[in-house]
């Protein structure tokens, strides 16, 4: 199934994506006390989900999808956790500038960070360009959505917590302006590199929530990264160090997962930063995962002024 967060009229709802149409789950759900949001779909368990699957096969009303705006599908996560370092090209190509090594996976671990809910917009929004920085930078990543809680499991039984999946792209600024009169202490280059991930609107994700059910192989679905039309990322998730059921088993370990919490894997080669063609203003963004669909966003104007939020 299809997955989706949807405005209409003013209201925010959740749906079934089929084909150009949506059903709405609280209008077509049979009896009291319906699921509203995708977070609490997941929290009901699988026999919520059998529930939709049925409603899927057998709903007749539907809603045009040309009549709603689709959201990001979880539009506040509890947590948002990203992969730093996850494909060894992109390593090579940028990741060594930040001390990360392309060692086998046998000699390392995965490199999480947290990000904030904030940074999570959708489908068609405009990304907020970053007054604290003038260079913005894009990197398409599959993301995985939990779909129970789990703490200290095996790789194995990682696919039993998975909900499905999206796309997010986890942008990212640049050459962060602090203060320039600041004291060079070490990992300074590391943390100006994490605020850079931070900023309101900065991991558009969607369009969908694809339930797992539907994708066959998650370590084989090509992935593709366009700017106004132009190619500028292409790989395949083959091609991540850490596997999915990898990189769930290792943050149980860290931290409960939760249903609702969604983790980005990590980018492919072929980032700004180590092309050096960033973003402009009005650039169109299309990352398309195989599956997945395709998210759209376009890149806001540059702020009236840029500063230093110390200076």
């Amino acid at each position: 199934m299809k997955l989706v967060t949807y405005s209409r009229m003013g209201s925010i709802s959740v749906g079934i994506l089929t084909g150009d149409a949506l059903i709405d789950i609280p209008s077509a759900w049979p009896g009291p006390n319906p699921p509203r949001s995708i977070r609490q779909i997941l929290t009901r368990g699988p026999s919520c989900l059998a529930k939709l699957a049925e409603l899927a096969g057998s709903a007749d009303i539907f809603t045009p999808l040309d009549s709603v705006k689709l959201l990001a599908p979880i539009p506040r996560p509890t947590k948002v956790i990203a992969l730093a370092g996850n494909y060894s090209e992109h390593i090579k190509e940028a990741g060594r500038a930040l001390g990360l090594s392309d060692s086998p996976r046998e000699t390392t671990v995965p490199r999480p960070f947290i990000m904030p809910p904030t940074v999570v917009t959708g489908p068609d929004e405009q990304i907020p360009w970053p007054a604290y920085s003038e260079q913005v930078d894009y990197e398409i990543e599959l993301a995985i959505v939990i779909g129970k809680s789990a703490k200290c499991i095996k790789p194995g039984d990682a696919p039993d917590v998975v909900a499905g999946y999206t796309i997010v792209n986890d942008v990212s600024a640049r050459s962060v302006t602090f203060t320039k009169e600041r004291a060079k202490r070490p990992w300074d280059e590391f943390y100006d590199w994490l605020n850079g991930k931070w900023s309101d609107g900065f991991l558009p994700m969607g369009p969908y929530l694809l339930t797992k059910d539907e994708v066959e192989n998650v370590q084989n679905l090509e992935m593709t990264l366009k700017v106004n039309g132009r190619v500028r990322q292409q790989a395949n998730t083959s091609q991540m160090i850490y596997s999915v059921a990898d990189t769930v088993s290792f943050l149980s370990h860290i931290m409960t997962l939760e249903p609702g919490d969604v983790i980005a894997t990590g980018t492919p080669a072929g980032v700004a930063m180590a092309t050096g063609e960033f973003l402009q203003p009005g650039d169109n963004i299309e990352c398309t995962i195989e599956k997945l669909g395709t998210l759209k966003n376009t890149l806001g104007p540059h702020p009236e002024k840029f500063y230093e939020p110390l200076g």
